[in-house]
């Protein structure tokens, strides 16, 4: 049997958009509740996607501003990223532009492996990003979009399962799609 192949993630957005909640609820499937500031963290995770095994390395990264340099442990050997703002914050929306065009700048390509993610979906009075502007600026990159609550445990094993395929889709262009033409 063949040993599981390794996939390094990188969840990227600014300050307390809920990276390191995403992050651990999806490890060890539990909400926390106190923010303490990320400096960075590594997570491991064994997945199956199409009957492969796979181990996530998850790099939940530190926020990033606007004038934050990605660091090059956020590019090097990242099979794929996971960009993430917060329903009901603007400027951590208009942070995953910022962030995904670093990534692009410093890979020198001009597509990546991509799920956006907007989370904080439970936050439906706060909500200052409607589900269509996620959307739309995932379409406009070609990216997968989800919109989750770490809190709630909303869509969180479907944003990683998502990644994963993102980044098989670049890494195995010849493999068919889950559709079947008749």
């Amino acid at each position: 049997m063949a040993p599981p192949k390794v996939r390094k993630v990188a969840l990227m957005g600014f300050k307390a958009v809920g990276k390191s909640s995403i992050s651990i609820q999806f490890v060890e499937g539990h909400f926390v509740d106190s923010y303490d500031p990320t400096i960075e963290n590594t997570f491991t995770k064994a997945v199956k996607h199409k009957g492969h095994d796979f181990t996530m390395e998850l790099v939940d990264t530190a926020g990033q501003d606007e004038y934050s340099i990605v660091p090059n442990a956020y590019t090097a050997n990242v099979h794929g990223y996971i960009l993430v703002y917060s329903v009901a914050s603007e400027k951590s929306f208009e942070m995953v532009s910022v962030i995904r065009d670093k990534i692009l700048d410093k890979l020198g390509v001009d597509t990546i492996p991509l799920v956006l993610v907007g989370n904080k979906c439970d936050l439906h009075r706060e909500r200052l990003i409607s589900t269509e502007r996620g959307k739309s600026l995932a379409d406009k990159w070609n990216a997968a979009f989800i919109e989750a609550s770490a809190k709630h445990n909303h869509s969180v094993d479907e944003i990683f399962q998502t990644a994963i395929k993102e980044v098989e889709k670049r890494s195995n262009p010849e493999e068919p799609n889950d559709c079947i033409i008749l």
